[in-house]
């Protein structure tokens, strides 16, 4: 094997980047440092993996396919890594993947009560959108991924770990208004122009719409946030309505000042929160120790939420 990892790298680097300075900077060399290597690579594949321009790169064909084969080589080999230094060092390693609306959340409480059942154990983090966490769980760049479910994937073990119910979020005013003239409200009561959601790319988007019964083609929606806590503050100014998942509702309540919840009249619409392996590895039980630990850290944040902003009608008792 004449390339190295470093090229891989540094590489892969520069198609993320699309610019040799951005992409030198990240690997913390400089600019001719890394062009050299890159050059180095292009002559052992025997072609041009970059078209060069003047601020950006377009990978040509030959490039394409380095970069998808790079990334599986850099992935086995980070694996590699991290069985060398769990021998080393008499830990046990887990890669964790968590979708957005879920991960700031959800993380501090299941990184403490894993840490407090297993003190060896190291854990990597990564928070990505289902598309991309389902991508890593298949290629074996994490072990396991919380995401909403079903994930309608295949090869993979889903283990549902508690009902996230939707609540209505927006300014006291907004509020007010719609609740003007009419006992309660309930999902399908809003209308397309008064939703303001994730950008598209959030399965929260597609969830909302769906318990909305809105269209994505439908005219007037708002989906401009890229984050729960930028949502909650342009709802709580007045900017639109937005469903809050009750996973999210205490944090963001308790960061943005103005920012009012209300319940939605009958059984709560909700997601399936649920935690996925690949059905090619084997339990040994961790995957089930691991599940309890999430739901059970999941349920004592439901379970608030529910004190403090009302029971979930329709949901199952949380003790």
């Amino acid at each position: 094997m004449k390339f190295t990892l470093r090229q891989l790298s540094y590489f892969k680097s520069l198609c993320e980047h699309r610019n040799f300075g951005r992409a030198a900077q990240a690997c913390h060399v400089s600019q001719p440092a890394l062009s050299v290597q890159i050059k180095a690579l292009e002559d052992l594949m025997g072609g041009i993996l970059v078209e060069r321009r003047a601020r950006d790169v377009i990978l040509t064909p030959l490039g394409r396919t380095v970069l998808a084969q790079s990334d599986q080589i850099l992935q086995a080999a980070a694996e590699l890594d991290r069985l060398a230094q769990d021998q080393g060092s008499n830990q046990r390693s887990l890669s964790l993947g968590v979708i957005p609306t879920v991960a700031p959340y959800l993380l501090p409480g299941l990184l403490a009560g894993l840490r407090a059942h297993d003190l060896h154990l190291r854990i990597q983090v990564r928070e990505a959108r289902t598309e991309r966490l389902l991508e890593a769980l298949q290629t074996g760049a994490l072990d396991v991924a919380i995401m909403a479910l079903p994930s309608g994937v295949s090869g993979v073990i889903e283990e549902e770990l508690f009902a996230d119910h939707f609540l209505l979020a927006g300014s006291s005013k907004r509020l007010q208004q719609l609740n003007a003239g009419q006992a309660a409200v309930g999902p399908t009561d809003l209308k397309a122009e008064q939703l303001m959601l994730l950008e598209d790319g959030h399965c929260l988007t597609d969830q909302a719409l769906a318990v909305c019964g809105v269209a994505r083609s439908a005219s007037g929606i708002n989906m401009g946030a890229g984050s729960l806590p930028t949502l909650s503050r342009l709802v709580a100014a007045g900017f639109g309505l937005t469903l809050m998942p009750e996973l999210a509702v205490g944090a963001e309540c308790s960061a943005t000042k103005d920012l009012c919840v209300q319940r939605f009249i009958g059984e709560q619409p909700h997601r399936r929160i649920g935690l996925l392996r690949r059905a090619s590895t084997a339990g040994d039980g961790w995957f089930q120790d691991l599940a309890a630990v999430a739901r059970q850290t999941g349920l004592d944040i439901l379970g608030k939420a529910q004190k403090d902003f009302g029971p979930a009608i329709g949901a199952p008792e949380i003790l």
